[in-house]
């Protein structure tokens, strides 16, 4: 799950975002407001996490713009603004949820997967990075028009790749994607992604999985 952080302040900013790193979730965090609205729109995510207070463009503007230009992101709003009218406007602007700062990280926690499991986007029958290919209803992926034949655990690393193109995916979210499970079976993921990268890169200069060293793997469409 791909979740945005627009959040100024440093302490609480790198709190919520290694404690959702650590939950498996991939963050990306902004400080300031207008890229923040930018991204939140050019960008899909799973869920926004939103301060109101930040500089550039207001939370509350972030928000009521992108309900405008019919983004359904969830968004979290996490603010230090606690009075009920405070509450009832940001509900009224679309936000999803509201914490009042401060707060437990556990119950942060815990409204994140609520609103993450309410998600009700239909996923993408078929994804696409550069001129690798992946359908979902047939489970075929081709690279150039060309099939490639892959097996389960192949396919299922494939796709979790695809759906974070350019974000560092964890060996240990590929351990919970494939089994249910944070074990972090190195050598068996090396593997795979070994085996995975022969068959994707059998014709191409440049490779399509990189490694991104101490974190994992990371896939970007060729140039």
């Amino acid at each position: 799950m791909d979740i945005l952080i627009i959040e100024d302040d440093p302490v609480i900013g790198k709190a919520v975002q290694n404690a959702l790193e650590e939950t498996g979730y991939t963050c990306r965090w902004l400080k300031d407001g207008t890229p923040g609205l930018e991204v939140a729109k050019s960008q899909q995510h799973d869920l926004i996490v939103l301060d109101l207070l930040i500089p550039g463009v207001p939370g509350l503007l972030v928000l009521e713009k992108l309900r405008r230009d019919g983004i359904k992101t969830p968004v979290l709003v996490v603010t230090a603004l606690a009075s009920l009218d405070d509450r009832l406007i940001g509900f009224r602007k679309g936000a999803d949820d509201y914490l009042v700062k401060p707060f437990a990280m556990p119950e942060m926690l815990a409204r994140v997967d609520a609103l993450c499991r309410r998600v009700t986007i239909k996923p993408a029958l078929v994804l696409q990075v550069g001129d690798l290919v992946l359908d979902l209803s047939t489970r075929r992926a081709t690279v150039s028009g060309i099939e490639i034949v892959l097996t389960p655990n192949e396919f299922s690393i494939l796709e979790m790749l695809m759906r974070h193109a350019g974000q560092v995916v964890t060996r240990k979210m590929l351990c919970e994607r494939l089994w249910e499970s944070d074990w972090e079976g190195t050598n068996v993921i090396d593997d795979h992604i070994n085996r995975l990268r022969n068959k994707l890169h059998r014709d191409s200069k440049e490779p399509l999985i990189h490694t991104v060293r101490g974190r994992g793997y990371a896939l970007r469409a060729t140039t």
